[in-house]
């Protein structure tokens, strides 16, 4: 669904205002899920006096001295309600209802100082069974843009019936926390409460953080509703319908490889699988913009135009963005509204996958470039969440550092890996659905050694899964690993499908591929006494 490249794609409305007496908010000025022209004519008329726009349309804001999320500053409340629910530690740091209460009370304390407020109310899924009513309360109209591109935005008539809201966040950010409140460590506090069905955000204004608080609700809703929440993108096949999920770290291709002009685009970060198909949980995209390019990003080049906010970027002199400035940070960022990618499929609906792909970077140059998993095996590795990054690229800096997130977003879940994984192959078995292993990293050597694997040759495996190709091709198991690697695909040379067999130093193969071997075995013992024992022995061997 095309949206014209114009200031004037959404019209001009007046806003309403609305009581928010029922959250704690006295201010009365507040304007109500305003249009785009409204919050850029706020924002540019000196509520963000930082903002510009941009000369491709795009609304240029920033977020302060906090860039990106502050994971270890995320807390969830700890009540008798929940508490055996949650997977208590690094990723969820409890904190006690009483401190809640109070550091959301300074984020509305904050809140009612404000001569203006906005609130963005919409949708989290697509699938009205399974959808929440999201209230969003913020001071910044870059805040109220952002969210107002990341929910799914409700109807004029659906937005008359939204009611009182499933969820509620109160964004603070530019209000510090109070690090004598118990159990908060800094000045930034990220707070949930499952109970209270509440978010509160203080010290820091990364957008980011209110899209992410969202998600993690839903994590924690949708298992316990016996839907599978998961951090992926996902296509669909706009002949019969029938989807793919791709899931996979930073660096691993899941924005490219999802991008795929023969397929319908689902959504690209945040889904879930239900008993009739998949949904996305988002009405918008959240893309990193860092060297952006048309050629190699076309759909969110040419999505990045009014309506849309670019976050942390550099502008040059006559307004054009530049996107290899990172003196802000390597994390810059765009939010747009997803039917201004031209094969988006609106509703974000599709069917059930026929294929689930995990990709990993592996800069080791070990993994094979594909290779088919068992559902044991796909809970493995779906809970390890395997990834390897460059260390650095300073002289004799070489050796890459593995990157293990359980459910490929450990960050936002809620509950234990297991739960998720062991959802994930109910509805493998179920579905029939094919699970394979892409490595979109280096083969004949590690870095510094090889080369990476070409993208071309990476879209051709894709597109082999896609059409049923590699279903029945020749497989044989990798003695390391154990997973069946696929040993013939369409256009892509034979020799890389074996990665030993590129390296020309094979006892270095063998080294590098023990090693990695046992980075997995280790990362996994943290796993092992909530798995099924076929589980835990489908990685690689010893």
């Amino acid at each position: 669904m095309a949206v014209p490249d114009t200031d004037m794609a959404t019209p001009k409305t007046e806003t309403k205002t609305l009581d928010l007496s029922a959250h704690g908010i006295t201010v009365t000025n507040v304007k109500r899920n305003p249009t785009p022209e409204e919050l850029y004519e706020d924002a540019l008329g000196g509520r963000e006096p930082s903002s510009v726009k941009a000369a491709n349309g795009c609304l240029v804001a920033f977020s302060g001295a906090k860039t990106g999320r502050s994971p270890n500053d995320k807390h969830v409340v700890r009540d008798p309600a929940t508490e055996s629910d949650v997977w208590w530690g690094p990723v969820n740091f409890p904190l006690e209802r009483e401190s809640f209460q109070q550091n959301r009370d300074r984020a509305r304390a904050f809140l009612n100082q404000q001569d203006l407020l906005y609130v963005v109310d919409g949708f989290a899924g697509w699938d009205p069974a399974h959808r929440l009513n999201v209230r969003i309360i913020c001071s910044r109209p870059y805040h109220a843009l952002f969210m107002r591109n990341m929910l799914i935005r409700p109807t004029e008539e659906e937005l008359a019936g939204f009611g009182a809201p499933d969820f509620v966040v109160y964004n603070g950010g530019q209000q510090t926390a109070d690090d004598s409140v118990e159990g908060v460590t800094s000045t930034t506090s990220v707070d949930l409460s499952f109970v209270d069905s509440e978010a509160s955000i203080l010290g820091t204004e990364y957008a980011g953080e209110m899209k992410k608080g969202v998600f993690t609700i839903m994590n924690y809703l949708m298992p316990k509703r016996g839907v599978l929440s998961m951090h992926c993108s996902a296509t669909a096949d706009p002949a019969n319908g029938a989807s793919s999920l791709l899931f996979g770290l930073s660096g691993t291709g899941k924005t490219t490889l999802s991008a795929d002009p023969r397929r319908l685009l689902i959504g690209d970060d945040e889904h879930c699988w239900t008993d009739t198909g998949v949904f996305n949980i988002e009405g918008g995209c959240y893309a990193k913009t860092i060297d952006l390019s048309e050629e190699k990003e076309p759909d969110i080049y040419r999505a990045l135009k009014f309506g849309a906010v670019l976050e942390n970027v550099g502008l040059r002199d006559d307004g054009s963005v530049d996107w290899s400035d990172a003196s802000i940070t390597q994390n810059t960022r765009g939010s747009y509204p997803i039917e201004y990618i031209a094969n988006a499929k609106i509703p974000c609906v599709a069917g059930h996958p026929t294929d689930v792909i995990f990709l990993t970077a592996d800069a080791f140059g070990v993994l094979p470039p594909v290779s088919k998993l068992t559902p044991e095996q796909a809970m493995y590795h779906f809970i390890s969440g395997y990834t390897a990054k460059v260390a650095g690229t300073e002289v004799g800096v070489t050796d890459p550092e593995a990157t293990f997130s359980p459910c490929f977003g450990g960050p936002f879940l809620v509950w234990h890996p297991a739960k998720y994984a062991q959802m994930l192959a109910d509805k493998l078995r179920e579905h029939g659905t094919n699970v394979w292993l892409i490595n979109t990293g280096w083969s004949g050597g590690p870095f510094g050694v090889g080369e990476r694997i070409n993208l071309p040759f990476t879209r051709a495996m894709v597109d082999a899964i896609h059409t049923g190709t590699l279903a029945d091709a020749p497989t044989e198991p990798d003695p390391v690993f154990g997973v069946h690697v696929v040993t013939e695909v369409p256009g892509v040379p034979s020799e890389i499908l074996r990665p030993r067999a590129t390296w020309e130093d094979r006892a270095a193969y063998d080294e590098r591929a023990s090693a990695l071997a046992k980075l997995f075995r280790d990362n996994f013992k943290k796993y092992e006494d909530d798995c099924p024992p076929e589980v835990c022995g489908a990685g690689p061997a010893a």
